[in-house]
């Protein structure tokens, strides 16, 4: 991992996307409508990722983007090189009457492997790592008390430590618009994500 006086020097312009979600029919750009939740998170190439949390209910809008690193407005490109600090991330926007953070939580551990340090399967660097990024208090202690459970559970599975990074929720920076729900817009494309087959306890109590 890069230091962030080693990270590339990025850029003043945002990327724009201008069109809906392909699936939800939603924008990716304008704040969370009233009584919605945002979540971030990253589990390896964002194309399989954002399709995950798309597909469950209640689930305003999802966006494929950057973050965990340095590099301002960093283009897809320049993230794939390591020299940028991101993650390949998926911004989920939530409506928690219908869906919860903990199903969210629960979706993004059983969707790939917490175990893989800087990777997912064939997909190999620091953008492809596990990270939970959270937005207050509250997401954090869900975070690491569902993550510890987890831990436990996947050892008992003979499987190693959680390599998943739990950190404060930095700048998120919208990937370009060919990677928006690019499973959508491509079928047949590549989707490296595979889980562990080990369920998440989610109905543990996390207090």
């Amino acid at each position: 991992m890069i230091t962030s006086d080693q990270a590339l020097k990025g850029r003043f312009n945002q990327t724009v996307v201008a069109r809906p979600h392909l699936i939800l029919g939603t924008s990716m750009l304008e704040p969370a409508p009233p009584g919605a939740q945002t979540a971030y998170f990253a589990m390896g190439c964002f194309w399989g990722a954002e399709r995950k949390f798309y597909e469950l209910s209640g689930v305003v809008t999802t966006a494929a983007g950057y973050q965990g690193g340095f590099t301002p407005n960093p283009t897809y490109e320049e993230v794939c090189t390591g020299k940028t600090g991101h993650a390949e991330a998926v911004k989920v926007v939530f409506d928690p009457a219908r869906v919860s953070y903990a199903d969210l939580v629960r979706c993004f551990y059983e969707s790939h492997d917490p175990t893989q340090v800087n990777r997912q399967g064939n997909d190999v660097g620091t953008q492809y790592r596990s990270a939970i990024y959270f937005v207050d208090a509250d997401q954090e202690a869900e975070a690491r008390a569902f993550t510890e459970a987890y831990a436990s559970t996947l050892r008992d599975a003979g499987y190693g430590p959680i390599a998943t990074e739990i950190a404060p929720a930095g700048p998120f920076y919208l990937a370009e618009e060919y990677h928006q729900q690019y499973l959508a817009a491509n079928p047949n494309g590549y989707c490296g994500l595979g889980g562990t087959g080990v369920s998440c306890p989610v109905g543990l109590a996390t207090d």
